[in-house]
């Protein structure tokens, strides 16, 4: 079985060149059936280990999303890219303590976004979180990855050009890799590859048949978010739906999911 340092730098030389695809996995299960497909890495996704947990995404504290790392680490051999949200704090110190936390669970990557839940922190601040996260990873191993992430797509009217330009920040912050979820146009997707050059690029795909497209623009990995997690969810919600149609005995109620 590889150590966590192995993973780690087994993840870091996938950054080098070429692109690879690195899927969300959100239980010990998704995580194994993936492995077996042959991929060579996954990454966490936070709706869909609020999901399994029964809560909506962001519902899940600091500490669950802790032992459901743990847990994601504990499942596979493969290097795990986690999705730490906000770092579940605002300040760059509490961040840094919570992401040394994280570190330890045998991570070999992890993000950290600019949103708060409720706003967007300003460009200077998220960027001081990002160098603050950089150096408690480096206290515990700095071949741990760090990606820093923007979430533009919150802000109506934030045009591509401002999330281009907090990616770069974030960059000169110390974040290993770049991550604009939902920034697809083909121009800005190119435009952010070479304002952040030679450091990578993830792109969150929701269209798989574009993946190709992304490769050749110079991303380095694509992601695919909670995509897998809902359309396993969507699948039970069908079955429990049918079985509850043939129950004589249930009222015809809808059944949802979070």
């Amino acid at each position: 079985m590889p150590t966590p340092a192995q993973k780690r730098a087994d993840f870091r030389r996938l950054h080098d060149r070429g692109f690879f695809v690195i899927p969300n996995a959100w239980d010990a299960g998704s995580a194994r059936r993936l492995a077996a497909l042959g991929f060579k890495a996954i990454a966490s996704t936070s709706a869909g280990a609020a999901w399994t947990a029964g809560k909506d995404d962001g519902e899940l504290g600091r500490d669950a999303v802790l032992d459901h790392l743990q847990m994601l680490v504990a499942a596979t051999d493969m290097p795990i890219n986690a999705d730490f949200e906000n770092g579940f704090a605002d300040r760059p110190e509490q961040v840094a303590a919570n992401v040394g936390l994280a570190a330890a669970t045998g991570i070999a990557a992890l993000s950290i976004e600019d949103w708060s839940g409720s706003l967007m922190y300003e460009t200077a601040l998220a960027a001081d979180r990002i160098a603050a996260a950089r150096t408690a990873l480096d206290a515990v191993d700095p071949a741990i990855m760090l990606i820093g992430r923007t979430e533009y797509f919150r802000v109506p009217d934030m045009a591509p050009a401002a999330s281009i330009a907090r990616a770069v920040a974030y960059a000169e912050a110390g974040a290993d890799c770049l991550f604009v979820p939902f920034l697809l146009d083909h121009g800005a997707v190119a435009e952010l590859v070479a304002a952040v050059a030679p450091k990578p690029v993830n792109v969150l795909v929701q269209d798989y048949h574009s993946i190709a497209d992304y490769a050749a623009l110079g991303v380095r990995r694509c992601s695919v978010g909670a995509a897998l997690a809902s359309a396993a969810w969507a699948a039970f919600d069908a079955a429990a739906r049918s079985l509850k149609a043939a129950d004589p005995n249930l009222p015809n109620a809808g059944l949802g999911h979070g």
